[in-house]
């Protein structure tokens, strides 16, 4: 069995990071990669997701190293505490799609669209429609290539990082920014009516 690193030597390899030392986040991420992602999964029990927190654990901790305190706990109890809490964080957001999807599905069975169309509708419809597609026309090419890969042709995120040879991170990341761009785009022209 190899000796375990010090505290001093992983608080060391943050002080490193916290300067922008790639190699320091490598030699960490080489040795707590494994367990957090063991964790993550035990928590999520999905693999792509349980790479994903890992990837946002490491992100986080590339961003936040300066403001590790060595005085309030160890290293490795602070990176299963963010790999933990993102996990948790992921999990509940997954559950409260899943129960939204359940609803419209019931809501569905329950009242199915009518065949008889209502003029006013199908106007507002329209509308609305046209602002979303405004609004897209206004965001960064590479977010609306993601985006309309997602909501339009409905490829998951991996097949979007396939189909455009970028990291699964950026597919998430260009979604996320252009999803929050496209709000805001939405929210102006409201405000503008």
């Amino acid at each position: 069995m190899p000796p375990q690193p010090s505290t001093s030597e992983e608080a060391h390899l943050l002080a490193r990071i916290a300067q922008q030392d790639e190699s320091a986040l490598s030699t960490l991420y080489d040795r707590y990669a494994r367990v957090l992602y063991s964790l993550a999964f035990r928590i999520l029990g999905s693999v792509e997701e349980a790479e994903e927190i890992v990837l946002d654990v490491f992100s986080q901790v590339w961003k936040l190293a300066g403001r590790y305190d060595p005085q309030r706990g160890r290293v490795d109890a602070w990176l299963f505490m963010l790999t933990r809490s993102r996990s948790l964080d992921r999990l509940r957001s997954l559950q409260r799609v899943s129960k939204v999807v359940e609803s419209s599905t019931d809501a569905i069975k329950i009242n199915p669209q009518s065949q008889i169309s209502d003029p006013t509708e199908d106007v507002l419809i329209s509308e609305r429609r046209e602002r979303v597609l405004a609004a897209m026309q206004r965001l960064p090419v590479e977010q609306r290539e993601v985006i309309e890969l997602a909501y339009y042709q409905g490829l998951t995120h991996v097949e979007i990082a396939a189909k455009t040879e970028k990291s699964l991170g950026t597919v998430k990341t260009r979604i996320r920014l252009g999803l929050n761009k496209l709000r805001q785009l939405l929210d102006a022209l409201d405000w503008l009516e």
